[in-house]
This record gives structure tokens, C-alpha cells and sequence, in this order.
């Protein structure tokens, strides 16, 4: 396990599958964790090592704020994971402005205006951060009906490279993580009562199973961890090899 004793990482998206194992995770390697995410209610516990705060990432003002109420009750951040993420999938002919929009709000500006809440901090106070940004192997590899979505997945690619690039000179690392296909349950290839998606998705998995929120809250651990020192700038996937490329080529020596 990753030892994270002593640290305080702010977790968005905290009610979402992958954001309640990383904070799940993070707890149990000894940090502190402060989880943003919409409403009032949460699926994570309040109290203790761990403080919940309801939050527009979207909203600059609101993210502001929210920062500075966790850091009220926890303490300065050491660490960010921004697992937040809207993933509607339209067709562009039956997209409207305002859901491209919404999409690229929440995913592209919700995680720069929470970097650069926390980076403003660290440069101010001299300290050290990690960042942890969850991307979306849909980011290099498009979908039908996932323009808006891959769109905004690209950009936080991007935006994690150039923080490493400008919070480098700070101590300030920046990655990105980007997942296959997670459930809540594990499926396997081969299942019975797939659906077809799923049965499509496994076919091209070498590992032959969907991703479990324990994968990608391991590899955000490390990427929070001393383990990752020297690791800033890197989009990591996490797919059970999905995206390594095709796995279905007839076997031949004579292709034309």
C-alpha cells in the first residue's frame, strides 16, 4: 500500500465510482481527504481524516470557495485528483451549443480552475503539490457521439502537460490517468447477459475484463506518492491494455 501519512488531497468528483474508491484508498494509506462534488449529500463519510463540500467546478467563485472551506477544517492540500466528469454521448447533428458547452465547463474548465486554485496556493507558500487529473482513454481514441467528451478529455491532456511544464520549476507535478472502460462490477469477457458494448469492448481487451475503481485509485495513490518523484508530465493509461492496439488480426503471411 501507498504510504500517504501526512498528506492532504482535495478529491472532486468524490460521489462518483472511481472518486469514492480513490478517496476510499487514500483514507486507508493515511491521508487526509477533502471531497468536492454537487449537492448536499455525499457517499463518503464526514468527519475525522475526511471533510465533504458541495461544489460547481465549473464556477470560479465556487471553487475558490470550497477550497478555502476544506482547507479551514483540514489543513493546506498537498495533493489534488480531479475526478470529476459529465459524459453525455449525442451525435453532433443533435447537439445543442449549450451541451458541448457543459461538457467542456465541467471537464476542461472545472479542472483548470481547481489546478490553478491549488497552484496559486503552493507558489505562494513555497510548497510542493502533486496533481492527479482523470482523464479518458476516449481523449485518444474518439467515439461516435463523444466529440464534446473526447474534446474535453484532450484538453485536460493537455492541460496536464503544460502544469507539469509550469509548476515543475515549484515542485508541482501533474499527471493524468486515463481509464478504459471501469464498472462498478468487474465483467469478463466471455460473461453471460453482456451487452454488446461490453462483449465489443472485452473483445479488444488483453486482459479480457472491464476495470474496477480500485485500478484507477491505485495508480492516483502513486501518482500522489514520493514512489512517483520524478513522474510529472505522463498520461497514463489504465485500460487492461485496450488501447496497446488491435488485437484481432488473422494470422497470415501473405496480407494484401
Amino acid at each position: 500500500m501507498t504510504d500517504l501519512g501526512g498528506r492532504t488531497v482535495l478529491v472532486t468528483g468524490c460521489n462518483g465510482r472511481i472518486g469514492r474508491a480513490i478517496v476510499r484508498l487514500l483514507l486507508d494509506s493515511g491521508a487526509r481527504v477533502g471531497g468536492a462534488d454537487l449537492g448536499e449529500t455525499t457517499s463518503i463519510p464526514d468527519g475525522g481524516d475526511v471533510r465533504y463540500t458541495s461544489c460547481d467546478v465549473s464556477d470560479p467563485d465556487g471553487v475558490e470557495a470550497a477550497v478555502a472551506r476544506l482547507e479551514d477544517s483540514l489543513g493546506r492540500f498537498d495533493g489534488l485528483v480531479n475526478s470529476h466528469g459529465y459524459y453525455p454521448n449525442l451525435p453532433l447533428t443533435k447537439m445543442t451549443v449549450e451541451e458541448w458547452d457543459r461538457v467542456f465547463a465541467v471537464n476542461a474548465r472545472g479542472s483548470m480552475l481547481t489546478t490553478r486554485a491549488m497552484m496559486l496556493r503552493w507558489i505562494e507558500r513555497g510548497t510542493a503539490g502533486s496533481i492527479v487529473n482523470i482523464s479518458s482513454c476516449a481523449a485518444t481514441s474518439p467515439r461516435t457521439g463523444g466529440s464534446h467528451y473526447s474534446g474535453s478529455k484532450a484538453a485536460v491532456n493537455s492541460l496536464t502537460a503544460v502544469t507539469a511544464i509550469e509548476g515543475g520549476p515549484h515542485g508541482i507535478r501533474a499527471n493524468a490517468i486515463q481509464p478504459g472502460l471501469v464498472l462498478d462490477e468487474v465483467q469478463h469477457k466471455g460473461d453471460e447477459g453482456l451487452h454488446p458494448y461490453f462483449a465489443l469492448q472485452l473483445d479488444l481487451t488483453p486482459l479480457g475484463r472491464t476495470g474496477a475503481p480500485d485500478d484507477i485509485a491505485h495508480a492516483a495513490a502513486f501518482l500522489l506518492s514520493d514512489a512517483s518523484a520524478w513522474t510529472t508530465g505522463a498520461v497514463i493509461d489504465i485500460s487492461g491494455g485496450s488501447h496497446a492496439g488491435r488485437t484481432q488480426m488473422p494470422e497470415t503471411s501473405e496480407m494484401r
